[in-house]
């Protein structure tokens, strides 16, 4: 391979892996411009390293399968999870597409490598406003009872009454065999005379009439200062 050649495959896994990563950049993701550029240009760098070396008789396809695992921890560390949510998964798929593209130009395929690029940013440009009307679909009112639900339910009361509290909450959580108490814990926020009770509670389908219950006979409980509940996440059936 000649220097040129080394140069212009190179180049072109630097540009397209820079023009994948303006978007990112552009949307304030947390892998964005030289992220999906260096590990464009990682990748060939690579896959040009393994065919220096051996030449016309090396296998660049065994670099390349080193290559996708190495991207795999590297795209693990921008998937976040926050509470219920998971956050990350478009980043850390790019990152993995980024790879693919710089792979790609550095076996020289420059034209399938273009095409790569084109087809991970139309993803995100063209496939976006068509994902925002999808999801602002309703779901019909059977398919949002079922599922599982998490909810997050909150109470500040005085410290005297919280174990009469959680006596409450696990009362009505057993009462009901979808409901399963996930979490329970307290703090007292730097206050020894007040106490803030958070559970996290799992339940097979829609159950925030119970909930409401729950809320309205805690709020009448001498010592209770403020009660809130909140549906933290959900998982629809597939």
């Amino acid at each position: 391979m000649t220097l040129f050649e080394f140069v212009l495959r190179l180049s072109v896994a630097l540009l397209l892996g820079a023009a994948i990563g303006f978007e990112r950049q552009w949307r304030q993701r947390s892998a964005g411009l030289r992220t999906n550029t260096l590990v464009s240009l990682g990748a060939a760098a690579f896959i040009l390293l393994s065919e220096s070396l051996t030449g016309v008789t090396g296998d660049p396809s065994r670099v390349a399968g080193q290559i996708v695992t190495g991207i795999g921890f590297l795209g693990a560390g921008v998937i976040m999870k926050d509470g219920f949510n998971v956050q990350g998964l478009n980043t850390a798929a790019t990152i993995w597409c980024s790879a693919a593209v710089g792979s790609l130009a550095g076996v020289g395929l420059y034209g399938e490598s273009v095409i790569t690029a084109g087809a991970v940013m139309f993803a995100h440009l063209g496939l976006r406003p068509l994902g925002r009307k999808i999801s602002s679909i309703p779901a019909s009112p059977a398919e949002e009872a079922n599922g599982t639900f998490f909810y997050l339910f909150q109470i500040k009361c005085l410290d005297k009454v919280e174990n009469h509290l959680r006596v409450m909450l696990l009362e009505t959580i057993k009462s009901d065999s979808s409901l399963r108490l996930q979490s329970l814990k307290s703090k007292d926020n730097g206050n020894p005379k007040h106490a803030y009770v958070e559970a996290k509670v799992v339940s097979n389908g829609n159950r925030d009439s119970i909930m409401e219950n729950l809320a309205g006979k805690l709020t009448l409980e001498y010592g209770v200062m403020e009660v809130s509940w909140e549906i933290a996440g959900q998982q629809n059936e597939q």
